[in-house]
């Protein structure tokens, strides 16, 4: 449909996916085009007839391309309230057309910088200035204008357009896409200060130690949740920091929000107990903590009866996930959890028979994931998660309204925390060593206060989130790790000493909350 008003449309886009279909649409609709340099190449050459911007400047463009659209024949065009008697007089008297469409989308910044040749130089060219004026001159007006920033508004508008001309689209619509348009600034803004600020802390200047004065992130939604941590949490949801991918994928199932929690501290947990011992790793999560943790070391005969799988093929990976579950049965039961390996049928056929709601692993053969599909009527959730995931050095976390920022909890467990024997007896074996490793990694990831007692690669308790360390600690133990640096270490090393106990300082404090 054509309009007996002159309509124009400015087109000014990186990526070109759907340009020239859209630009014929509104083409045939009556619009007059106007473009930048590649963009109407682009266009012309598929045979659409469009306006360079320097035709309605009538001015080059500058300084190697920095200066394009930033002219009052574009934007006074794009801000004029059109029903205004003022600035259609000043449109007149200027012999300014207005235009009621623009098309935008941006340099890629986020692609280019995420290159390790990119110098900040190269950053800083790549970061647009005329099109995010474009965009939100646009979006400010959008009563009178309609912006679209996203190709895949290109077909409904279309639509609209063919059908009614451009009264056809709403206001309530004009504004959603300028809500859109906005948090697209929005979000580049968001991604050129986060990549300043890490050009900053590389440089090594001494404002390097300070925490951000301004705290910006980018966070795009990726799927939502039946409710939150209880169902009158309403509504729930997961975000990923844009530029960066989940550090999973749902294979099966729908996780809620303490699923989620779980799981991704149960896949931490197991993940550092592979790396510190060697041996695959299992875990069961409930509420946050670990019910258990474990390493695959060979059952007795007297276990293999007690956990009732004699004669049952038992991988690494079961003997992990089976010893991680018989730490504490009754607290695992309903548990989520954590494999540091593929899991395999023998696995699968353990937790078939075992109250459990999902597991994260690195991945899962055919058969054990036939198996776990059918679980729980098949509702069971079954997450991959991502080996080579890299998350972000810091964390960010809201309460009740405030938001607390820190450095990720990036501390390494290993044999080298494991050397400062402060304690008269020095016997540790690698067995002993083994197990305080599978204590304190597990620790890092219960709610504190908290202390673990393990024995042959298996956590046979846990005590997470006590109040009182005094109360916490009160099981017999042979072999002690602990941060150090308290008060009493004196006294409590006499204390070991008089009991023949072998104690360690491992040299970090791991609270987690």
């Amino acid at each position: 449909m054509t309009s007996h008003k002159p309509l124009q449309a400015l087109f000014s886009v990186y990526n070109k996916l759907g340009c020239v279909d859209f630009a014929k649409t509104l083409d045939q609709c009556g619009f007059s085009l106007i473009s930048t340099g590649g963009t109407a190449k682009s266009l012309s050459d598929a045979g659409v007839k469009v306006q360079q911007v320097s035709d309605v400047t009538k001015f080059p463009e500058l300084l190697d391309g920095r200066v394009k659209t930033l002219h009052p024949n574009i934007h006074a065009a794009l801000l004029a309230k059109l029903d205004s008697e003022k600035h259609l007089h000043d449109l007149e008297t200027h012999q300014i057309k207005p235009i009621q469409l623009v098309v935008v989308n941006l340099y890629p910044f986020e692609e280019i910088v995420s290159k390790s040749e990119t110098t900040l130089d190269i950053a800083l060219e790549n970061i647009d200035i005329g099109g995010v004026t474009l965009v939100r001159a646009a979006a400010k007006n959008f009563a009178h204008v309609v912006v679209i920033v996203d190709p895949q508004d290109y077909s409904w508008v279309g639509e609209k357009i063919k059908s009614g001309g451009i009264s056809a689209i709403s206001l309530q619509e004009k504004k959603d896409l300028a809500l859109k348009a906005f948090q697209h600034v929005c979000a580049y803004d968001a991604a050129i200060s986060e990549y300043l600020a890490k050009v900053r802390l590389e440089d090594q200047s001494p404002i390097q130690q300070l925490v951000p004065r301004t705290l910006l992130r980018n966070y795009q939604h990726q799927l939502d949740m039946k409710y939150g941590v209880n169902p009158h949490q309403i509504p729930a949801a997961i975000y990923k920091i844009k530029g960066s991918d989940l550090p999973f994928k749902v294979l099966h199932g729908t996780p809620g929000y303490i699923n989620f929690l779980d799981a991704l501290n149960a896949w931490q947990l197991v993940k550092e107990l592979k790396e510190a011992t060697g041996l695959a790793a299992g875990a069961s999560f409930k509420h946050v903590s670990p019910a258990g943790a474990a390493v695959a070391v060979p059952l007795t005969e007297e276990e293999k009866e007690i956990y009732e799988v004699v004669g049952k093929d038992l991988t690494p990976q079961a003997l992990a996930y089976l010893r991680a579950r018989q730490a504490d049965p009754m607290c695992s039961y309903g548990d989520f959890a954590a494999l540091s390996d593929v899991v395999d049928e023998a696995t699968a056929n353990i937790l078939k028979i075992e109250v459990s709601d999902g597991i994260i692993a690195p991945g899962f053969d055919d058969k054990a994931l036939d198996i776990l599909k059918q679980k729980k009527g098949g509702k069971y959730i079954v997450i991959q998660a991502d080996s080579n995931y890299q998350p972000p050095p810091v964390e960010i976390r809201e309460v009740y309204g405030v938001t607390f920022y820190q450095s990720r909890n990036d501390a390494k467990i290993s044999k080298e925390n494991i050397q400062n024997i402060v304690s008269a007896k020095k016997d540790l074996s690698p067995d002993a060593i083994r197990d305080l490793l599978v204590a304190t990694i597990t620790l890092k990831y219960t709610q504190s206060n908290s202390v673990g007692y393990a024995i042959r690669g298996q956590m046979i308790g846990v005590g997470a989130g006590q109040q009182s360390r005094v109360d916490c600690a009160k099981l017999g133990v042979s072999y002690v790790a602990h941060p150090g640096g308290s008060i009493q270490d004196e006294s409590v090393t006499k204390a070991a000493d008089q009991y023949e106990m072998v104690m360690v300082h491992t040299g970090i404090r791991l609270f987690h909350h």
